[in-house]
């Protein structure tokens, strides 16, 4: 398995988790783990960001991983 191909399915699974903090979040009637959760998906999405900064990095210095 390549680099590239390892990120997107990181990516796929983390943007699969933040789903369903998302979910968790919503349904929560607690006001301190409402925030919890949106801590969570803050820095889930800065995670996401930077992993796909990175996976824009890997295709432009190996153009055959680009789309696989």
């Amino acid at each position: 398995m390549t680099v590239a191909s390892q990120v997107k399915k990181t990516l796929a699974t983390l943007k699969g988790n933040q789903g369903t903090l998302r979910l968790y979040e919503m349904q929560t009637r607690d006001e301190e783990t409402r925030l919890i959760y949106n801590e969570a998906l803050e820095a889930t999405g800065i995670i996401i960001d930077d992993l796909e900064k990175r996976l824009q990095i890997l295709e432009q210095q190996e153009p055959q991983y680009k789309g696989n």
